[in-house]
């Protein structure tokens, strides 16, 4: 008993003992579903538990009890190893992402937030404020990907909170003012993670699934821009109209000011950090500054696959600011490794999406209407199925099925770019949703800024809630009326 008891108290750490019993539950129940019922009903219901873990990821993180899931589903033969192995290669440049770029962009954070600081600090009007984080959001979306610019706000942010954690230790902020801080910057991550996906949707580069479907069309930068422009600028006018709106009304989360006892002490350590060192500083931003530029213009003519750029950023600038000791090289890891294992699990669940045609039915529902209603539809269920499974899978099922079905001669080379339009558009918009609609938003929630500022799933979702009305319903009237 005593070792029962031992057992049950480190199964899943210091998760909730109610959490616990769930994922045991489901441990229990999916192996029955499976041989009772068949494929399809098991894998939505794991769909269902994998999401379950991800809304509780303050809780617990998902990794274990979303691993043992699909660890689970893998040995009773809902995805095959070999699949879920061929979803990580075809994914190697999205974790390469993760374990190079986002550590990269880890030691660019001196310049990063000697920018942000005198922004946040020049601009008194909290609107004001949220209007740029959505513009920079978004420019940068168009050119990088949305998860470099994703780890470019954590770092930022994550050095703001550090601030709070200063004025707490000299006693410069109440309890009532840290809650205000963390609405705060939980306004601004969620301004800037929605930004990412207004610049996305309009560039080759913007988001992955972006890629894919340019090269099915065979488009180049320019021509992609072009055919996306009647979606992609109202629903970038209508969101930062949102934006703004959201501001003014203190609406859905939004709407907090900066603590005064915090813009003191920012503007303090703003002026330490001019005097303290100043010839080494500078230093360092400048070579941070150059590298910046030079990381930005390799993104954008896509020189190399994006992680092997952000290698190269590592190891440029830790090599000239001298950060080479392994111990300070390792914390720059440390956000990122833990998601880059959670993608693999997630990779896993889209092998069993995948294995099991979970989507079929509404492939072959949407593809047997016609004309502007089978666009909107087909925008519809791109949207949908991208807020619950990855809008990068799901477009490449469609795109692949709009290739055959005009390869076939069923449809013309029209109606294929109407086609190819609605689906980078609905698995671009209407996915901003749920945070596991877009890896970037999947790695804000289980990042170590997600905790500290109290942003959980069901808050990352009703934050998210007035753009996802907002920015599906413009791209589908855009899409119906504009294309």
């Amino acid at each position: 008993m005593r070792a029962w008891n031992t057992l049950r108290g480190l199964f899943l750490g210091a998760a909730p003992g109610w959490y616990k019993l769930c994922i045991v539950a489901f441990l229990i129940i999916n192996p029955l579903v499976f041989f009772t019922a068949g494929a399809f009903v098991a894998g939505w219901l794991l769909v269902a538990e994998f999401i379950f873990t991800l809304a509780m990821a303050l809780k617990c993180y998902p990794l274990q009890a979303g691993g043992l899931l699909v660890l689970e589903a893998v040995l009773i033969g809902m995805a095959g190893p070999q699949s879920v192995y061929a979803e990580v290669a075809h994914n190697l440049p999205v974790l390469l992402l993760l374990m190079f770029m986002v550590s990269g962009i880890f030691f660019m954070q001196d310049l990063l937030l000697a920018v942000f600081t005198r922004l946040l600090l020049g601009l008194q009007r909290k609107w004001l404020l949220s209007l740029c984080f959505l513009l920079v959001g978004a420019f940068l979306a168009a050119f990088l990907d949305a998860l470099t610019v994703i780890a470019v706000v954590i770092t930022v942010v994550g050095g703001f909170y550090a601030v709070y954690q200063r004025a707490a230790a000299d006693g410069a902020l109440s309890a009532a003012g840290l809650e205000q801080f963390r609405a705060f910057l939980r306004s601004l991550v969620m301004h800037a993670a929605v930004g990412t996906t207004l610049g996305g949707v309009v560039t080759l580069v913007g988001q992955p699934q972006n890629l894919l479907v340019g090269e099915v069309m065979g488009w180049n930068f320019g021509t992609f821009a072009w055919r996306m422009a009647p979606v992609a600028v109202p629903v970038i006018a209508a969101g930062l109209l949102t934006g703004v709106l959201l501001e003014k009304f203190k609406a859905f989360g939004y709407g907090a000011s900066l603590p005064a006892g915090v813009r003191q002490v920012l503007a303090v350590h703003l002026q330490q950090q001019a005097t303290e060192d100043r010839a080494r500083r500078q230093t360092v931003v400048g070579i941070q500054a150059i590298a910046g530029v030079l990381l930005i213009a390799a993104l954008a003519w896509h020189v190399a696959e994006v992680g092997l750029i952000g290698l190269a950023l590592l190891l440029t600038v830790t090599a000239f600011t001298g950060a080479t000791e392994e111990k300070r090289l390792g914390r720059a890891f440390h956000e990122a490794m833990p998601f880059a294992a959670l993608l693999v699990v997630f990779f896993a669940v889209v092998a069993v999406i995948q294995q099991g045609a979970l989507f079929a039915p509404v492939i072959h529902w949407v593809l047997g209407f016609e004309g502007r209603a089978q666009l909107a539809l087909l925008y519809a269920a791109n949207g949908l199925l991208s807020a619950v499974s990855d809008n990068v899978f799901v477009a490449t099922v469609y795109i692949k099925e709009a290739q055959a079905a005009f390869l076939a001669q069923h449809i013309s080379r029209e109606q294929y770019e109407l086609f190819a339009i609605a689906i980078n558009s609905g698995t671009n918009i209407p996915s901003v949703a749920t945070p596991n609609g877009q890896a970037a938003f999947l790695f804000l929630l289980t990042s170590g800024l997600a905790p500290l500022i109290r942003l959980s799933y069901l808050r990352m979702v009703w934050m998210a809630l007035p753009y996802t009305v907002v920015l599906t319903v413009v791209g589908l009237l855009a899409l119906v009326f504009l294309v």
